[in-house]
């Protein structure tokens, strides 16, 4: 498993740069996506270079030494990546996502000690939900307490970006009955990291397993997550917008490679056409596709806007909070059906020669179905019906 020298990680200090340092590592990424798909390579040089570029401190706060760039240019660097390779793209999202907690319930001393690990290029990933408990926030892992030392116990599963991790973040139960988010140290004794996943999608993520037996915890890395509910925040939202971003960038991935397809297509015989972009029936599909893109786009970029305006807040307000989580739901729901639309359009309008396995156009529609599953729009088209009929406002999650 590779690992940075800190020397070489450039510290980004705004967002132009940081718009710059996603073009680099998307062209990198894209030039062995697909053999990295159809042969389930982990990217270690992709993401290790989307460290050494300092991508990944580029939300941390400027007082701690980070960019703290716009949630759009966030976005914005998020869809860039995902259009060249969803799996490079899906990695780091987490680490963004935690970050943020860190920043909403942690102290200084804690947020210091984080935030300079991750501006010296390390990275941090999640230890994700359980695989046989009822729901994904119910929890089995637990942290006891012995001698004054502190232990996490259990297993995870859909731990993305793990074999690429420094530190994994870890939920587990308190003795006393709340839930705790423990950073431990990847190589700690008794962890065990397990690339297993077999997703038909988003095949090079390292969504697998972590095991922890008996792994020692420093105290200072245990975050009480009672905290996030203390007053109203965005966490949700702001989490939520990164799988948008994800979704769009496999729509624009999807919508360049029809494009592409189209004008190599033979037209069918009753079109008496000489080119398959002359036939009125593809032109109007692909009108459509353009049109659905935009809309996601736009939406998207419309809900970072609102996030931007939350951040120079020093507080928001419940129904602030909600206002996020709706605009993001909104924008979820337009990326979730264009990425899936256009990737399975691609392979209509791209005609027999587009199931080449050689040409890997299907990977499109495998990264959408598989990672749209994330957080099911059905329940957003019915928090937004429940918003705008009733008045309630969304639940406060991470997939709201």
């Amino acid at each position: 498993m590779s690992r940075l020298i800190s020397e070489n990680v450039h510290v980004i200090e705004n967002d132009l740069e940081a718009i710059h340092a996603a073009y680099h590592v998307a062209d990198f990424a894209l030039e062995g996506r697909n053999d990295r798909d159809q042969q389930r390579l982990l990217p270690f040089a992709e993401i290790d270079l989307f460290s050494q570029k300092g991508l990944g401190g580029i939300r941390i706060p400027k007082q701690y030494g980070g960019a703290f760039v716009s949630n759009k240019t966030l976005a914005h660097v998020f869809r860039i990546l995902n259009k060249a390779d969803s799996s490079v793209g899906q990695i780091p999202q987490n680490q963004i996502a935690l970050l943020n907690m860190i920043q909403i319930m942690g102290t200084d001393q804690q947020k210091q000690f984080i935030y300079s690990e991750i501006l010296q290029g390390k990275r941090l990933a999640n230890g994700g939900p359980e695989r046989h408990t009822k729901d994904s926030k119910t929890l089995n892992t637990r942290l006891t307490i012995e001698n004054g030392h502190s232990f996490v116990e259990g297993e995870k599963f859909y731990s993305t970006g793990s074999s690429f991790a420094d530190w994994l973040a870890i939920k587990a139960i308190h003795p006393e009955g709340h839930v705790v988010l423990t950073i431990v140290n990847a190589q700690a004794e008794g962890v065990n990291v397990i690339n297993n996943w077999n997703g038909f999608g988003q095949r090079t993520t390292s969504s697998g397993t972590v095991k922890l037996n008996h792994v020692e915890v420093d105290p200072l890395l245990i975050f009480d997550e009672r905290l996030l509910s203390n007053q109203p925040n965005y966490r949700g939202a702001y989490s939520q917008l990164l799988q948008v971003a994800i979704d769009v960038g496999i729509a624009e991935a999807a919508f360049a490679d029809t494009v592409t397809a189209v004008q190599k297509a033979r037209p069918i015989v009753d079109a008496q056409v000489e080119k398959a972009s002359f036939e009125h029936y593809t032109l109007q599909e692909v009108g459509k596709s353009a049109v659905l893109l935009d809309a996601a786009i736009s939406l998207l970029d419309e809900a970072a806007e609102y996030l931007d305006k939350l951040d120079q807040l020093k507080s928001v307000t419940a129904e602030q909070a909600a206002k996020a989580s709706i605009l993001v739901a909104e924008a979820k729901i337009y990326a979730n059906d264009a990425a899936l639309h256009i990737s399975e359009k691609l392979l209509e309008l791209g005609g027999s020669r587009s199931s080449l396995s050689q040409h890997n156009l299907d990977q499109h529609w495998r990264n959408a179905r598989v990672h749209t599953l994330h957080d099911p729009v059905r329940w957003k088209l019915h928090a937004l019906g429940d918003y705008y009929l009733n008045h309630k406002l969304p639940a406060r999650h991470a997939w709201i």
